[in-house]
């Protein structure tokens, strides 16, 4: 699904203001993270969090005031149909919860195939590069 969380306010990027985000690769186990801005509207693969509960969300709150990202994006994942499963609830519930917490825009975008597109390209984290790809798919979203 393209679009932001609901509770979030619209905030596409913009060609003339530069703007920040943090991307994330939602798992119930790992997370990875990528950073990228609207100016050269590229994306870099940061790091996986392999973290649980409050950990986690520590872990995110401190990357997000080392990167003061503007906004974030979460991907969600989809049957290759384009049927919900449980983890495209428990992603959707993951940008619920990071609008919630740390009061930044979060978009949401369809991450089908991006492990294994990140498996494809030799990355060594394939979670981060996977977040990294979410981030570069917004950014083509997003003209």
């Amino acid at each position: 699904m393209n679009g932001e969380v609901s509770t979030a306010a619209p905030a596409a990027p913009s060609r003339s203001v530069p703007r920040s985000f943090l991307a994330f690769d939602f798992g119930t186990r790992r997370i990875g993270v990528a950073t990228g801005n609207s100016l050269t509207r590229t994306a870099t693969a940061l790091r996986t969090l392999n973290l649980e509960g409050e950990a986690r969300f520590d872990a995110i709150a401190a990357l997000i005031d080392e990167w003061q990202p503007d906004a974030l994006v979460v991907g969600v994942p989809f049957h290759p149909d384009g049927a919900e499963h449980d983890n495209t609830r428990r992603a959707r519930r993951f940008a619920r919860q990071l609008h919630g917490r740390f009061a930044l825009p979060v978009h949401e975008v369809d991450e089908r195939y991006t492990t294994v597109e990140a498996i494809a390209s030799g990355a060594t984290d394939v979670d981060a590069a996977s977040a990294a790809l979410i981030l570069d798919q917004f950014f083509r979203e997003h003209p």
